[in-house]
């Protein structure tokens, strides 16, 4: 037979075979492979139904890990927001806990100036009482 006709027929072959395979395990698969010769149109049947399963399972996988990967970017880009948000809280409390604070001198001066007032006022309520007798 020319050797093209030969070609032909051991593809035909492998084609079939690829065919018969796509209903076994691995395990079968890998097992007829070893089983077999380099070369010849079960291995190289075998060799292509396990390629063809790894290509789908990687394909499957970039799939699944394209798509972790933009729910990370979205739930990155929440936390950024999360972040700048609490960022923008935190200066409005530190902010108000400064106010607080030059309240709270203000209050403290102010009853410094009662208590001194008060001790004036004792004061001069003592000396009025013996300016009298």
């Amino acid at each position: 037979m020319p050797p093209v006709v030969e070609q032909n027929k051991e593809v035909e072959t492998v084609q079939a075979l690829i065919q018969l395979l796509r209903t076994r395990s691995y395990e079968e698969i890998r097992q007829r492979m070893y089983d077999k010769p380099p070369g010849s149109a079960w291995w190289t049947a075998c060799k292509t139904e396990l390629d063809v399963r790894n290509g789908e399972q990687m394909a499957a996988a970039l799939s699944a890990t394209s798509r972790v990967l933009e729910r990370l970017r979205a739930s990155t880009e929440h936390f950024e927001q999360l972040a700048d948000s609490l960022y923008h809280t935190t200066n409005e409390m530190r902010d108000l806990l400064r106010g607080t604070q030059e309240s709270g001198r203000r209050l403290e001066i102010a009853v410094y100036v009662a208590i001194g007032i008060t001790f004036v006022q004792l004061f001069n309520l003592v000396f009025e009482v013996f300016r009298k007798r």
